[in-house]
């Protein structure tokens, strides 16, 4: 059973029935129906994704993972961290009020400037452990590029491992490109040498990422996740 009905979604948030829709059917092919998880959302503020801002893409991978989220968790919000050379906002969308949340947060953000992955990994990690929480986390984090510091954000991923949190990366843009060399290695790190658990995915979205169908969307978002729940409760990491 969901974390919140389709008859909520329908009464808060009517937009995004179908993009509900969609989740569910993706988590229970990936026998995920009934879960429970906190989401999180981790967007790319860096200079270069101001085309991804302008035509909604940003927006609308917000409201994907809220029609996720609301199959997860029952409190109707995701929280969201904007980043670029520093982080520059943490905040969150919820589902009575993700019209224009996206454009409403960034007009109150400052210069768009790097990318600084690590960072805005702290932030999720702050914020994970700040709530209390004990289940495991779903970590959406969009990007167009790799990082600026590329031996930090691998660190922070290597020490994260020994959190309850997947990070499920997902790259806007040139699909032929080598800006995301950087994550394919990431999702590919050694286990156990450099992590106790495989604890990263990576996706292309395209270069037009609102275009990406949502069962394929969910479909990509959720694949790393069952694996690596059933290594991160064998660890003692997730419990059961």
């Amino acid at each position: 059973m969901a974390a919140i009905s389709l008859r909520k979604i329908e009464e808060t948030a009517p937009a995004l029935v179908s993009l509900y829709k969609a989740a569910g059917v993706s988590l229970a092919a990936h026998g995920l129906d009934g879960l429970r998880a906190a989401v999180y959302l981790v967007v790319d503020y860096s200079g270069s994704m101001k085309p991804y801002y302008r035509d909604g893409s940003v927006q609308a991978l917000a409201d994907r993972v809220l029609g996720l989220s609301a199959h997860l968790d029952d409190d109707g919000t995701v929280p969201v961290v904007f980043f670029s050379t520093d982080v520059d906002a943490v905040t969150d969308i919820a589902l009575a009020d993700h019209r224009g949340r996206v454009e409403r947060i960034v007009a109150g953000l400052g210069h768009m400037g790097r990318t600084s992955y690590h960072l805005a990994m702290d932030a999720v990690i702050d914020h994970y452990l700040d709530s209390g929480s004990t289940g495991p986390a779903l970590v959406v984090f969009q990007t167009d590029g790799g990082p600026v510091n590329k031996l930090a954000a691998e660190k922070y991923l290597c020490k994260a491992a020994r959190l309850p949190l997947f990070w499920q990366f997902v790259g806007f843009g040139e699909p032929h490109g080598k800006q995301f060399d950087y994550l394919r290695g990431l999702d590919e790190l050694a286990v156990p040498a450099r992590r106790v658990v495989d604890n990263a995915g990576f996706f292309h979205a395209g270069q037009d990422p609102s275009r990406m169908p949502d069962a394929d969307l969910y479909d990509r978002l959720v694949s790393g996740f069952p694996e690596w729940l059933t290594a991160a409760r064998a660890q003692g990491i997730v419990r059961t």
